[in-house]
């Protein structure tokens, strides 16, 4: 009963699970709010050794 119930209930669900689970991630990455803190990161590589901002 319950591989019955994994195989025609659940096993369908991961693509969905799997969509909204990457739709949340972009929308967090996209979100306004992040765009700072982004930008911040994309800058650590050009950051000389002795720049002490983080």
């Amino acid at each position: 009963m319950l591989e019955t119930l994994v195989n025609e209930v659940l096993r369908p669900l991961w693509g969905l699970w799997l969509m909204v689970l990457f739709l949340g991630i972009v929308f967090w990455a996209y979100r306004p709010k992040n765009k700072d803190r982004f930008e911040s990161y994309a800058d650590i590589p050009l950051r000389d050794d002795e720049d002490k901002e983080r």
